[in-house]
């Protein structure tokens, strides 16, 4: 791994990083991978092991600071965390591909850990997508995680099979048109769409927020640091089963955690329920379960000190 300067912000009066991170890259699985550390991995003990921090959909590792700087305060410096940008986000290199597939998030994961973590266990959070990677590891490879933290990764509706030959017709449609992500004039502008996206977040996180999110190109315009094809239907449904008999073999103990203010209905519609989802949850054998508030989806922008102080608790 190498160090790697981090840009410096806008001067604006933006939000000002309590613990310092790293900015750091490693070669995996043919992708260079930029990490985001606190602190160093060989520092951990199995008491206090490495907290690995997993972004969700369209964000990036650097999203956790907020609740890094919360964790500190509440539970000291010394714990060791990692945040990894995922493949095609932040500044992970993206693979020369058309299509993103969820077991590559598996794959990159459990080569992470070879690297960062080899011979001790770890604990795992996840928010949204990453919320989802971290139930399906931890069933698939129980011994190397001790705690896990899920931070509404609700998963996905239930799809019938009847609808396969329809989305694999979209899929190929996707693949012939070019996708994008909007680009701004400015990181003001980039924060007034994060603020628009989560009204609870403040300005000086967002214009913090806006410069890990995204960054200027050679003409001068703010693009996001998502590749486009991300956006681009995946032609393999969730199978709901398959995830359950995961969330099954999970044997740490799991704190989940959502916002008063967030609800899978927004997304889905009728198609899919918190009181569903809940039942899904019944599957994982030791389940704790909390709702902060005023919090939407991003409760670790939110609410950073009341999750911090969860987090605490719970990783012990």
């Amino acid at each position: 791994m190498t160090a790697h300067e981090p840009p410096t912000h806008p001067a604006e009066q933006a939000y000002r990083p309590h613990r310092a991170a790293d900015s750091r890259f490693i070669e995996l699985r043919g992708l260079r991978l930029h990490l985001r550390c606190w602190g160093e991995p060989s520092g951990c003990t199995p008491a206090r092991p490495l907290l690995v921090l997993l972004h969700g959909w369209m964000d990036v590792g650097a999203s956790f600071q907020f609740l890094v700087d919360a964790l500190a305060q509440a539970d000291g410096f010394e714990r060791g965390c990692v945040a990894p940008d995922w493949r095609g986000y932040g500044l992970t290199e993206s693979p020369a591909t058309d299509s993103y597939w969820f077991p590559d998030y598996l794959g990159d994961l459990d080569a992470l850990l070879d690297a960062v973590s080899p011979d001790a266990p770890v604990d795992l959070l996840g928010h949204s997508m990453g919320g989802n990677v971290v139930m399906s590891y931890a069933g698939a490879r129980p011994s190397r995680v001790r705690r896990i933290v899920n931070l509404e990764g609700f998963g996905l509706p239930r799809f019938e099979s009847s609808g396969a030959p329809a989305r694999t017709a979209r899929w190929l449609d996707e693949l012939k048109a070019a996708q994008s992500v909007r680009d701004f004039a400015s990181a003001q502008e980039v924060a007034q769409r994060l603020m628009r996206n989560d009204p609870l977040l403040p300005p000086d996180k967002a214009i913090w927020l806006a410069t890990q999110w995204a960054r200027p190109d050679a003409s001068g315009r703010w693009r996001v640091l998502g590749d486009p094809a991300h956006r681009r239907i995946n032609p393999i449904p969730y199978r709901v089963e398959e995830h359950l008999a995961h969330w099954q073999a999970i044997r740490a103990p799991l704190l989940w955690v959502e916002g008063d203010r967030s609800h899978p209905e927004q997304w889905w519609g009728d198609r899919y329920s918190k009181a569903e989802f809940h039942a899904r949850l019944d599957h994982v054998a030791q389940a704790e379960r909390h709702v902060l508030g005023p919090a939407g989806h991003n409760l670790h922008h939110d609410q950073p000190e009341a999750l911090a102080a969860l987090l605490a608790r719970f990783l012990g």
